[in-house]
This record gives structure tokens, sequence and C-alpha cells, in this order.
């Protein structure tokens, strides 16, 4: 079936859609020895498509996306409400992928998207107890109450591991804490706050194994890296 080069090599995971315009545009993309123009056509069953000289993978191959969520996203694929979806962030990469764990709607920060079944249910699941940090705004603080926050409480049912709790400034009633948990309860941050007597009014998530948020504007969202994908695996 034929189908505009952009979409192709975006869905084979060579770029996303735009940057994969931006290769036409400058040439790198030939279709049966003839250099491509935007807006060209091809099968990529039937037609030989390369890359910088290259050819085109064979086969759909597996998608993951680092994307630096913003606030005001739910993570779910379908919303009764119809609230705006984080999948519409990253959907010109092509290819139908859905969110690795959640991150709720006024939450930010890493989220990862991938088209990868075994991988995405392997990094989720309890007993692989993947460490996930955050940078934690609150109001209510005093004195102490970086060790009120670190206490093991207990969320629907189950008592949580210990997380590591750190102090980064504090003013009055304000503070910012780096708060590392083991799970992923639901808005299991904001109940730990509230449960120190604290109110959390903005959560980020920077880390999420040995992945790292790092200067990832918000919104925009990037390809993990293989040495990436290699470790989180």
């Amino acid at each position: 079936m034929r189908e505009r080069l952009q979409k192709i090599l975006s869905a084979r995971g060579v770029a996303s859609r735009r940057k994969a315009e931006q290769m036409i545009q400058n040439g790198a993309v030939s279709v049966n020895g003839v250099t491509a123009a935007l807006g060209d056509s091809a099968d990529p069953e039937l037609d030989r498509i390369c890359v910088n000289g290259q050819p085109l993978p064979t086969g759909q191959r597996f998608v993951y996306i680092l994307l630096n969520k913003p606030r005001g996203y739910v993570t779910t694929l379908s919303d009764e409400k119809g609230r705006p979806n984080a999948a519409q962030l990253v959907a010109d990469c092509g290819i139908r992928v859905y969110p690795v764990g959640r991150l709720d709607m006024d939450s930010e920060g890493l989220l990862l998207f991938t088209n990868d079944g075994a991988f995405a249910n392997a990094l989720t699941h309890p007993k692989q107890e993947v460490e996930k940090i955050y940078e934690v705004w609150t109001v209510g603080y005093a004195p102490g109450g970086e060790e009120k926050l670190s206490r093991p409480i207990v969320l629907d049912g189950y008592r949580i591991r210990p997380p590591k709790v750190v102090l980064l400034g504090a003013d009055g009633e304000k503070a910012k804490f780096r708060v590392t948990i083991h799970e992923g309860r639901n808005r299991q941050i904001r109940r730990m706050c509230e449960a120190a007597g604290m109110r959390c009014t903005r959560l980020r998530r920077i880390q999420e194994g040995s992945l790292r948020l790092g200067d990832l504007p918000c919104g925009a969202w990037r390809y993990l890296t293989p040495e990436e994908i290699a470790e989180l695996k």
C-alpha cells in the first residue's frame, strides 16, 4: 500500500514525521534510486527506499519515546471527559504508541511511550521496583517535614517502601524536595504529602530507572538511544 514517505520513515523508527520531512527536503531520501521530493509516496513492500544511501529497515520496528509531559494532559488513551491526552503530543511519531505507567493530569515530566508490550510490562511490573525520582513543591512545611515525608505509610492496603527524601530548599511554609519511590500507586506522592501534613503544589518526574529527563523542553519528545533502551531492559 502506498503511503507518504514521511509516514513510512516515522513508522519504521527512522525519525519523527517532521524530521522525516526535513530529511526528504534535504535530499537524503530516495525511492528506487531517484531522490524523493516532499509529498512523494511509496509502497514500502515493493519499492526500495533508502535514507542516506542505506535501505530502510524492513518490518515494523519497536519505538521507544521519552516525552516531557506538561500539566493538563491525562495519560489514559481514552478519556470520557474529553480532556487533552498526552498521546496527542507524540502522535507525529507516525505509529500507535501507548504510555508506560502513569503520570496524573496535574503532574509533569518524564513519561515513556512505546509499542513494545513486553518492554512496557517488564518496566512497570511491581517486582522490578524501578526507582522513580521526582521534584516536589509543597506548602504547609514545618521543620522536620522531610522526616515525616520519608515514612513508609500504607496506601490502598499496601505498605510502601521507605521513600528517599531530600529537602532542596525551604522558605517559610513553602518547600521543595527530591523524592525517590519504588512503586507507582495512584497519586502516591500527593497522598504522601497529605499524610505528612503538606499539600503538593507541583510535581515533576525527572528520572525513571537509569533514564533522565535532562533538558528536554516541556511538551517535546525524543527517541531513546540504543544505550538507554539497553540499560532499561
